[in-house]
């Protein structure tokens, strides 16, 4: 690889900005080119991320020879910028392309949840195409409600918040006073609730156990089943050749007989371990270009 360079824009807005041109005037297959020169480029250059998911990667997969990390790491960016050519196109898809495009295997688990009048906490990772799943959910559930990290500039939040409303999921931005309140609540009226659970974003979640080392994952979904009652199944997703596979893994139980706080970071603590499974299997699909293990964060 060639040494690091500086970008004058993160990959999230350039990913937007393209987005939105690739969604508008390109076909399918050029502007999936478009993402794939990109994440080579980007891999290419160490740049974007790069450096952080290898580290991420190497984790995961520490049997490997640094040659064969550079080659996952390659095939992890180009998952990754094909995540970002796909979410732009969602809102042109009909409900036939999302039942051919998006397989969500162990979905009696949440059909049952839902036709229970309960609510449900779908808690899937940075895996393969996290916003079809959300888009399929609000389909087949009416709606999906998440919660989403303020992007800078505003207007590119803007753009964020109006294009997953446009696929039928309520976005609540982080940091809000009530978003908490508003979960429970949504929950409580039988909602489906999907939350990214894989990176601990706000520095004060729970320290778990995953793939060896000790990691921050957000405490927010334990804590939303202990108030509610709603049920918590982790979902693991990677791609199939052109679909994306979501896997719907066991209900984390609630172990009732721990304290509050113990029963908070033992059930994330199996969210951790549902996770290794799924990125264990499909390493490529982790788009992780962020900190997750504490080893890698500077002391505050």
């Amino acid at each position: 690889m060639a040494n690091k360079t500086g970008v004058t824009e993160s990959v999230t807005n350039w990913a937007y900005t393209a987005g939105w041109a690739a969604t508008k005037r390109l076909p399918e297959r050029a502007a999936q080119q478009v993402f794939r020169t990109a994440a080579d480029t980007l891999w290419w250059q160490d740049a974007g991320g790069v450096d952080q998911l290898s580290k991420n990667l190497a984790r995961v997969r520490p049997d490997l020879e640094a040659n064969q990390l550079n080659k996952l790491t390659r095939a992890g960016m180009r998952s990754y910028m094909r995540y970002w050519c796909e979410a732009f196109r969602l809102p042109k898809m009909t409900p036939e392309d999302f039942k051919n495009g998006f397989q969500l295997r162990g979905v009696e688990l949440l059909d049952q949840a839902m036709d229970a009048g309960k609510g449900a906490l779908m808690i899937p990772g940075h895996m393969a195409n996290w916003d079809l799943a959300g888009a399929w959910g609000a389909q087949r559930y009416g709606r999906v409600t998440t919660v989403a990290e303020r992007l800078k500039p505003e207007k590119l939040f803007d753009q964020f918040l109006q294009y997953r409303e446009s696929l039928g999921m309520e976005v609540l931005p982080l940091g809000d006073s009530e978003v908490m309140r508003n979960l429970v609540a949504r929950l409580k009226s039988g909602g489906l609730v999907a939350l990214l659970g894989d990176r601990d974003i706000s520095g004060s979640g729970v320290t778990v156990d995953f793939f060896g080392e000790a990691a921050g994952f957000p405490a927010g979904p334990a804590t939303l089943a202990i108030l509610t009652g709603a049920p918590l199944y982790p979902v693991t997703m990677h791609f199939e050749g052109p679909i994306a596979v979501g896997v719907v893994h066991d209900r984390i139980e609630l172990p009732e007989s721990l304290p509050k706080r113990e029963r908070v970071a033992h059930m994330t603590q199996q969210i951790a371990r549902a996770f290794e499974i799924g990125i264990a299997e499909h390493p490529e699909d982790w788009h992780m270009l962020q900190k997750v293990w504490l080893a890698d964060r500077k002391p505050r």
